[in-house]
């Protein structure tokens, strides 16, 4: 058994677990050990699906560099075009008189903005005029100044497949029949609270939904806050600070890092998803200790993700609790994507890997996502929780949740746990599913080369060079299909991708007509880079260790 307490804002650990039992089992012919968690269920037992992120041929590399490189030198010769008064400046500038000034920014800091981002910026926040569900309408718009600025031509583009919302339940919605509950509240509490929950914004609404987070995750208490990014930037600071180690994923979420640098707790970066590195370095602060002193750290904190939002990939989560274990750290689970989107009743990772949620020290998540609101939670053990009431910036400072989302979180939750009455809720986790393996299998039979697990809804479709991202984003918008690219800085800079987000709002219709666009675009672009098929996976191919 594992509890937590609180001293001067410190969380401590007692273990008072039993020696973890082991066994013996011979695998491919070798004797290795297998940890066991509980009666009968050893780490091998849960491992996620085989996931395999497959290289593209070393061409593709080249040209995205050499695309880059073009759009570089480019960008260098219209900004001598500037400078000489060839070309028109549209950028804010320093004005004359202050020339002598300190500058307020570098010139050359918007490089990349101005002469790469601009060129193929009418791919992005595209203007929507309906309900962002599985098929919106966009205001149709255009540039005169090659994106500079926009003006609307006051038509609409209708009906476009939406592929890159998170809307993972299609709980964004605006079915009357479903949305009863949320205008009585709205009618009853009103719209705004305009006040902290420790000052005089404390809901029943707000005491509801916490208890019913934690009995969605089987965990003693959790904590809601109004904004899912600050849920992680505005809590971590709370719980680990200065003499802490924090150990975090190299490809968690922003929120995450910010929240990490601002607690002033030392960071270490392992590997994605890789057990050999992180237990290297967790083996090394145990070992080692804090610099200088070489005194123990006060806490290790191993922050990790459920669903890695750009690379769709799923946290080795039995891997890492046992780990964890091992070494007397803690966890902190994001699970901002992975929750109400991966399980069999869409409890998140824990659930898919069948373990114990109270193996898991901090398990955080948001509503933005599966829920269709906003806002996110911290969840577990209650001694946490009240720690956070105390100490979080979230909890102090900022605006507690507006009653209708506050109520449309509770019924979307009600309605997933089947305590509406119904099981509309767990048909469409098991729509989600079915939807996510069937979209994947189709990708990959079609010769797109795709990142992540199989069970997850975030389906990264591989483009890699910059060209073909913006002509993959705009020749599928001309088909009425409304896809999300990215490129770098955001990715790698030979990795640049359109990530898909498929729900349960898709038909099998919606997804077959999206394919079928899919399959055209990617003929017309050359994007099927996948050497699958042709019996030479196993040169191409890597695994995540």
């Amino acid at each position: 058994m594992v509890t937590m307490t609180a001293a001067n804002g410190i969380l401590k650990q007692h273990s008072k677990q039993k020696s973890s039992k082991s066994q013996d089992v011979k695998v491919n012919g070798h004797q290795k050990k297998i940890q066991k968690h509980g009666p009968g269920i050893s780490v091998a037992s849960r491992q996620p699906r085989h996931e395999v992120f497959e290289q593209a041929p070393m061409y593709v590399a080249v040209m995205t560099y050499l695309g880059f490189g073009l759009v570089t030198l480019f960008g260098y010769f219209r900004d001598f075009l500037r400078a000489v008064g060839l070309e028109k400046c549209h950028q804010a500038q320093e004005r004359a008189e202050q020339k002598d000034f300190v500058p307020l920014y570098q010139d050359f800091e918007n490089f990349y903005t101005r002469n790469l981002y601009m060129r193929v910026r009418d791919n992005w926040n595209r203007p929507i005029c309906s309900l962002p569900g599985p098929v919106f309408d966009l205001i149709e718009r255009v540039s005169d100044d090659y994106n500079w600025t926009f003006r609307f031509t006051g038509k609409t583009i209708p009906n476009v497949i939406n592929v890159g919302s998170y809307n993972y339940l299609g709980f964004a919605e605006n079915n009357v029949d479903f949305l009863k509950t949320v205008a009585e509240k709205t009618q009853q509490f009103g719209v705004g609270v305009c006040s902290t929950r420790q000052e005089m914004a404390n809901l029943s609404l707000h005491q509801e939904l916490e208890q019913l987070v934690a009995n969605f995750l089987g965990v003693e208490s959790s904590m809601t806050f109004g904004m899912g990014f600050a849920t992680n930037s505005m809590n971590i600071p709370a719980l680990v600070g200065k003499g802490c180690l924090i150990l975090s994923d190299e490809l968690n979420h922003t929120s995450l890092i910010l929240g990490a640098r601002l607690s002033g707790a030392t960071i270490r970066v392992f590997k994605h998803n890789n057990m050999h590195s992180l237990e290297k370095m967790l083996r090394e602060a145990i070992c080692s200790g804090q610099p200088r002193t070489h005194r123990p750290w006060k806490k290790i904190l191993i922050m990790v993700e459920g669903i890695y939002s750009m690379e769709g990939s799923v946290v080795r989560l039995s891997e890492i609790i046992a780990l964890k274990k091992k070494y007397r750290a803690y966890l902190y689970l994001d699970e901002a994507h992975s929750i109400g989107a991966v399980g069999p009743t869409g409890r998140g990772v824990t659930e898919l890997f069948n373990v114990n949620t109270a193996d898991v020290d901090i398990m955080m998540g948001t509503f933005t996502k599966s829920f269709g609101a906003c806002g996110g939670y911290i969840a577990g053990n209650k001694v946490l929780v009240d720690h956070l009431r105390r100490h979080s910036h979230s909890a102090v400072y900022a605006t507690a949740m507006s009653p209708p989302v506050t109520e449309q979180v509770i019924r979307a939750m009600k309605c997933i746990m089947g305590k509406d009455g119904g099981n509309e809720g767990i048909r469409r986790v098991r729509q989600l599913a079915e939807n996510t393996r069937y979209f994947r299998a189709r990708l990959k039979k079609m010769g797109f080369i795709i990142y992540g697990n199989d069970d997850s809804p975030v389906v990264p479709i591989l483009l890699y060079m910059p060209a073909k991202v913006v002509a993959f984003a705009r020749e599928m918008l001309e088909r009425r299909i409304g896809v999300v690219v990215v490129g770098f800085p955001a990715t790698p800079i030979t990795e640049a991708r359109a990530r898909f987000c498929l729900s349960a709002a898709h038909t099998r219709d919606m997804l077959d007509l999206v394919l079928h666009h899919m399959n055209e675009v990617g003929d017309l672009l050359c994007l099927k880079f996948s050497r699958r098929n042709l019996g030479v996976c196993d040169d191409v191919e890597h695994e995540t260790h």
